[in-house]
């Protein structure tokens, strides 16, 4: 008994406190690390902001300037308020986008997982296969199918692509077969309920914590897109922000003062991410059913 309660106090110590691994804090400094690795040009973009034209080439890269509010100003006067179309656009692309992929994705997601039907295996499969097709590929096709229609140049090029999105899919027909218990949809078909019914006063409650997950990855994914904008579009006063910017890159060639007016436009352009994140994180839950079923 002695010898067992020795080897035990002996793994104990190894272990280090808080019965720790023998990893110790890696774990912990690993993922500081890459915290870092990924905030990092965010954090430079928010003080290259700062910087008058003059400080930006002759400062030291992390000195913070004292040209941020002239940038800015200069930025909203450009070319009479350019930036806030293109802020605006981005506002209609990524919102609208996101919302619609959320909606399309909820419902398919759902009927995926709680309906047997013929064809419901090839249909995942197919959805899972198109999670593996990166979006350049299908840029070009895209945008010969909309020229075809008369759709080029409009907004609807960039909303229509962005509505059917097969990870996202995949996410709620994981999440609605976690979260929504069939004895709960059973209990509400005995009570009379219909499938419409169900699904929206049963099933999309449930599913609001992968919904919200969904349209915040939906958002990000649009609001940071260029891609797809930058081939579609042709007419500056339909372009998001990222393809905006990237035309004043292009200025900024023979224009030195306007990378100034870049890197303050792709700061203020943080912004709504880092909001939306922070408002809408209180919605994330780590109980899929949250209390559902009791």
């Amino acid at each position: 008994m002695a010898g067992i309660t020795a080897a035990t106090s002996h793994r104990r110590r190894s272990r280090g406190p808080a019965g720790r691994g023998p990893w110790g804090i890696a774990p912990t400094a690993l993922l500081l690390l890459g915290a870092v690795y990924c905030l990092f040009p965010v954090f430079w973009v928010f003080i290259a902001a700062t910087k008058s034209p003059g400080e930006l080439f002759s400062t030291s890269t992390l000195a913070f300037g004292t040209g941020f509010l002239d940038n800015v100003e200069q930025l909203f006067a450009y070319r009479d308020g350019v930036f806030w179309l293109w802020a605006g656009n981005t506002l209609i692309y990524a919102g609208g986008g996101a919302l619609l992929s959320t909606a399309v994705s909820a419902i398919s997601g759902y009927a995926l997982a709680k309906y047997r039907f013929p064809g419901r295996n090839v249909i995942f499969n197919i959805l899972i296969g198109g999670i593996l097709v990166p979006a350049v590929v299908l840029a070009i096709p895209q945008y010969l199918l909309f020229s075809k229609f008369g759709l080029a140049d409009t907004y609807w090029a960039v909303l229509l692509p962005q509505i059917l999105h097969p990870y996202s899919i995949y996410l709620a027909r994981i999440y609605a077969s976690a979260a929504i218990p069939d004895s709960l949809l059973e209990a509400g078909r005995i009570d009379g309920a219909g499938e419409g019914r169900l699904m929206a006063r049963v099933a999309m409650p449930l599913m609001v914590p992968g919904m919200v997950t969904i349209f915040l990855f939906q958002f990000v994914a649009i609001w940071n897109n260029f891609l797809l904008p930058f081939i579609m579009l042709g007419d500056d006063g339909k372009f998001p922000l990222t393809v905006g910017l990237y035309t004043l890159l292009m200025a900024g060639a023979n224009q030195p003062a306007l990378y100034n007016l870049i890197l303050t436009g792709a700061c203020l352009s943080i912004v709504p991410l880092i909001a939306l994140f922070l408002t809408m994180q209180r919605y994330w839950r780590t109980d899929l059913s949250s209390g559902a079923v009791k």
